[in-house]
């Protein structure tokens, strides 16, 4: 479990640090800003969204890392539930997604570890991948799907604002 933890943290934060990523669209003249960029290296296309947020980073970092909050603004999310607290900074959760786009509703199992800054200038963590558990097997009603690397990074620009 140790590893699992660490090793999802370390996804997403070496991913959002390799170079080449290229922006491919911003909107720097509307507040709160936003940025849209991509990476692709051999078949794997990655994207990443950049926005200003007009609320404290440790307001912004309790809404995203509590996935059961997304129902209310997440429609890719019908149904969340928690499985299994891992510790306080891990849980591992059950999401339902409704069919998008002629394609069969899906589900996932979701390992979430959040992390909290160590010094100022470190970003909040928010981090999420797809894990296996045997008492959760698929099921026919779902397309079973996979998060390789997903999550937020949330920084500090003021007592009042971040970025995520």
């Amino acid at each position: 479990q140790a590893y699992e933890s660490y090793s999802n943290v370390a996804a997403l934060t070496r991913l959002t640090a390799k170079p080449g990523w290229e922006m491919t669209s911003s909107l720097d003249d509307v507040s709160p800003w936003i940025k849209i960029w991509t990476h692709e290296e051999g078949d794997v296309l990655s994207f990443k969204v950049e926005m200003q947020v007009k609320i404290p980073s440790n307001l912004a970092f309790s809404l995203l890392s509590d996935f059961t909050l997304r129902l209310q603004w997440d429609k890719h999310f019908s149904t969340c539930e928690v499985l299994q607290v891992v510790n306080e900074d891990e849980r591992i959760y059950y999401i339902t997604s409704p069919a998008m786009s002629g394609q069969e509703p899906r589900d996932f199992v979701v390992l979430v570890s959040q992390r909290q800054p160590c010094k100022p200038s470190d970003p909040y963590i928010v981090a999420a991948k797809s894990v296996t558990l045997t008492s959760v097997p698929p099921s026919p009603e779902f397309c079973r799907s996979e998060i390789l690397c997903a999550g937020f990074q949330i920084y500090a620009d003021s007592s009042s604002s971040s970025t995520v």
